[in-house]
């Protein structure tokens, strides 16, 4: 699956988004070596509050030490693989296993394993939790599981200046809402990519955005679809929407005084889990674009989730290969999917 030009681009092929054996392939060399957002600033406020998650197929523990640094670790005891916490958090003192009770600092280091007394050449001061490279950013907590994934500030570069004056560090988070859909995670990136289905599936969606006006940017690791809104009413006021998608599968919505981010996880060969987490900006006008963005988004939200449950019986239907891609309005599904390839070409490699 060689990457090629955008003028004579081809889609993924359709065996890309169907069976287990994708997927756990995928766990290992595009989830386990990306930059994950797995919790926002407010969860990890305190010494103590900690949150639980899972990146490809490891359990994460994300927390804040009693230096008030931010750490993330294995949720994996180093003594049988228990579990260190199961769930989020408040205030907690330590980090006990869950199986057999060896005890931890906040800051990784063994402080206690009962009855082991009698074990030779056993010392509790040898033994850390392996710690996770962890960033926060605008009020957002990443982890990566790799040493080798690019730095932070290199995948997110120039975003911040972008879309200026927005704030996204001053918003506060208000909900979360989650969609279980029947297809694979990537028809959902791929469908966040274009605007080319605008006019056919979204027609709120449409009437809110410029599509003459519609434009997609390329970075290293990210992709850019923005639009001048019209119309935008109580809901945004003037302005600007900023869609940002962050390889491999996390988006930011950015509107004036909204910034929604979306995380997609696979729930397997085809199904997935969309969690939108929604944070507004707290001025005048906080509470009447609260209550008029909420009916619009669940809105939006059902139009993608059925026209990407009928994609993915497609792709499931043995009538389709890969397609051609529309220069004009597909280069982030483009640029997506090459990506894709070299992580797969990667894999191939090892």
């Amino acid at each position: 699956m060689q990457a090629t030009s955008l003028d004579s681009a081809h889609a993924l092929p359709a065996r890309c988004y169907i069976g287990e054996a994708m997927l756990e392939m995928e766990q290992a060399t595009v989830f386990a070596q990306s930059w994950q957002l797995v919790a926002h600033c407010g969860q990890l406020a305190e010494p103590g509050d900690h949150v639980v998650e899972q990146i490809g197929k490891v359990p994460v523990l994300i927390v804040r030490g009693q230096d008030r640094v931010l750490r993330a670790f294995p949720n994996v005891c180093r003594h049988r693989a228990g579990p260190l916490a199961l769930c989020n958090g408040k205030g907690a003192r330590s980090l006990q296993c869950k199986y057999h009770g060896w005890t931890y600092t906040l800051e990784g280091q063994l402080r206690s394993a009962p009855e082991m007394q009698g074990a030779q050449d056993f010392e509790v001061g040898d033994i850390r939790l392996p710690p996770l490279r962890v960033h926060e950013w605008q009020g957002l907590v990443f982890v990566s599981l790799d040493d080798e994934v690019p730095a932070f500030d290199e995948v997110y570069a120039g975003i911040v200046e972008r879309i200026a004056p927005i704030d996204l560090s001053t918003m506060r988070f208000e909900r979360r809402e989650s969609y279980d859909i029947a297809c694979n995670w990537k028809v959902y990136v791929d469908n966040f990519l274009e605007g080319y289905h605008l006019p056919h599936v979204h027609p709120g969606l449409s009437q809110l955005l410029d599509y003459r006006a519609y434009d997609t940017e390329l970075f290293a690791w990210h992709s850019l679809q923005s639009s001048p809104l019209r119309d935008a009413g109580d809901r945004y006021g003037e302005g600007e929407a900023f869609y940002y998608q962050i390889y491999p599968n996390i988006m930011l919505n950015i509107l004036p005084g909204r910034l929604q981010t979306n995380r997609v996880l696979p729930l397997g060969a085809e199904r997935c889990r969309v969690e939108f987490d929604f944070f507004y900006a707290q001025d005048d006008n906080a509470q009447a674009r609260i209550a008029a963005d909420a009916e619009f988004s669940d809105e939006v939200q059902l139009e993608d989730i059925a026209i990407c449950e009928a994609v993915q019986r497609g792709l499931a239907s043995g009538t389709y290969d890969a397609g051609r891609l529309c220069p004009k309005r597909e280069s982030g599904v483009w640029h997506f999917h090459n990506l894709l390839r070299a992580a797969y070409s990667r894999a191939a490699n090892e």
